[in-house]
């Protein structure tokens, strides 16, 4: 059995699920990032359980097939900003629609009014916060960081970091690691 859960955004997220459903002795197959394999179908109480425990640590059970597709969509970004492997002419509508299967523009749709907000905004956010993360280790000059997430120019990703953020990319080096968001809480800043 398939069970989708809400905010699984990272690595720590899929361990800390999988110890609530060893917790709730729902010994899982495979815990992947949004997603969760059961070997054996769980009780009503375990369900209950499961869903409380996981609600207490920012989690959820989703149980509708638009939410479950939206998730989908939104780890399959994260993932792929995090990977550090974005190439210059990456298309977010060919990546999704070879991903999931479908057409690019009912994904759009279908995203943006749950979210409410665009696919290219989602990816862009994204996008900014691992630039931050990147510039507060230090570890990477903004050639390298433009270049691992597809960036055309140093400039482009200057501009788009300052559109999203309101600071350039130095000034918020100066200020360091206090204003970095969650990746499950990045939005819009209006």
């Amino acid at each position: 059995m398939r069970i989708f859960v809400k905010n699984m955004v990272c690595n720590r997220c899929v361990l800390v699920v999988r110890q609530v459903l060893e917790r709730v002795r729902l010994n899982p197959a495979e815990v992947l990032m949004g997603a969760v394999e059961l070997e054996i179908q769980p009780t009503k109480e375990q369900m209950a359980t499961l869903n409380t425990s996981l609600q207490e640590l920012g989690f959820e059970i989703l149980d509708d097939r638009t939410h479950i597709l939206v998730e989908q969509i939104k780890n399959l970004l994260i993932a792929q900003v995090q990977s550090g492997t974005i190439t210059e002419h990456f298309s977010l509508s060919e990546f999704l629609g070879k991903s999931l299967h479908r057409e690019y523009g009912q994904l759009s749709r279908l995203f943006s009014e749950v979210e409410g907000i665009t696919l290219e905004q989602f990816f862009i956010l994204q996008k900014v916060e691992k630039v931050k993360e990147w510039l507060v280790y230090d570890e990477l000059t903004l050639s390298e960081i433009a270049w691992r997430l597809g960036y055309s120019s140093v400039a482009h990703l200057s501009a788009q970091f300052k559109k999203v953020t309101g600071l350039t990319p130095s000034a918020f080096k100066k200020l360091g690691i206090a204003h970095r968001n969650p990746l499950d809480n990045v939005r819009v800043h209006k």
